[in-house]
């Protein structure tokens, strides 16, 4: 039967290689390296500092923030979880893990959110960028390993880097979604009052759009969290390596409390994220009450004025 592969074949695979081994390798490694630095820095301090400190000290801290945030019955179940992955010896792979994610989800954060500003401000630019994520987050995650080892080597820190780059499109799209869902009304009165575009996007866009962003922070975390088994691959270490070494022996029990560690961490800190979104929701006011602030805000500064004029 015919194809078109009786014409035509297309040698992908080899062009592939010849980019990234004959291009990319020796001519930005040396770029890609450096950028590797400030992502070991915040790991190693966070890595660091998570195991220094005392295990009844973090998880009372971790109650606290979990009550502050998110209510009594997630605090409790932050007690009874952590206290559990103390007990069945995981405490420090666990912590590991924690500083991976985390330092993850801040780069993820510091690059995805003005991104996601630009985009909602440049529909070319959103465009551009909309491909790019759409590759990002359908390409199997296995993928990445391989140009990430030969760029950074192996270790916990091109596992991180692997996962910033698996869990950064969420973050992007939901502050782009955010930015654009704010009300027109509302940024066409800032502008008629003679708001800066940096003061518009302060004072009204950012602040109404905050439990959007929040919620692509919240995906991006669960992202980071479920991509730590697979950068367990490539060097690694937390409860990633656990069920990797579980599955390698095939020792069901250690690759299941592995995982259970794994959600605990992030049934945890999906409602902390949760409830950071629905205390920083921010009630959407009427047009009358805006203008009604504004014209406040007019009327006393000219009242200030006179008062200095007939002080002069």
């Amino acid at each position: 039967m015919f194809s078109p592969a009786d014409i035509v074949t297309i040698p992908f695979g080899d062009w592939v290689n010849e980019f990234v081994r004959g291009f990319l390798v020796p001519n930005f490694r040396g770029f890609f390296q450096t950028i590797e630095v400030p992502v070991e820095f915040v790991m190693e301090w966070l890595n660091s500092f998570f195991n220094w400190v005392p295990m009844v000290v973090f998880t009372l801290v971790m109650a606290l923030i979990a009550w502050r945030t998110a209510g009594k019955a997630n605090a409790i179940f932050a007690i009874i979880a952590l206290a559990f992955v103390d007990m069945i010896q995981l405490w420090g792979d666990t912590m590991t893990t924690l500083a991976m994610v985390l330092t993850a989800v801040v780069f993820c954060a510091i690059v995805g959110v003005p991104v996601g500003i630009l985009a909602a401000g440049s529909d070319r630019f959103l465009k551009v960028i909309r491909p790019i994520l759409d590759i990002m987050q359908t390409i199997p995650s296995f993928v990445y390993l391989v140009p990430i080892v030969m760029l950074f080597g192996v270790g916990s820190v091109p596992g991180v880097i692997a996962t910033i780059i698996f869990a950064l499109p969420p973050i992007i799209r939901l502050t782009n979604l955010g930015i654009r869902q704010v009300p027109e009304d509302l940024v066409e009165a800032a502008e008629s009052f003679g708001s800066t575009r940096w003061q518009k996007l302060i004072d009204v866009q950012l602040p109404l759009a905050m439990r959007t962003i929040m919620a692509g922070l919240n995906q991006t975390l669960m992202l980071a969290l479920s991509m730590s088994v697979i950068a367990a691959l490539i060097g690694a270490g937390g409860l990633g390596l656990v069920v990797n070494t579980g599955l390698g022996r095939l020792d069901v029990g250690r690759a299941t409390a592995g995982g259970v560690g794994i959600v605990i961490i992030a049934i945890i800190l999906d409602r902390i994220t949760q409830g950071l979104a629905e205390r920083k929701q921010v009630h959407t006011t009427s047009l009358w009450q805006t203008l009604r602030g504004f014209f406040q805000s007019s009327s006393s500064s000219a009242k200030e004025k006179q008062l200095a004029e007939k002080a002069g």
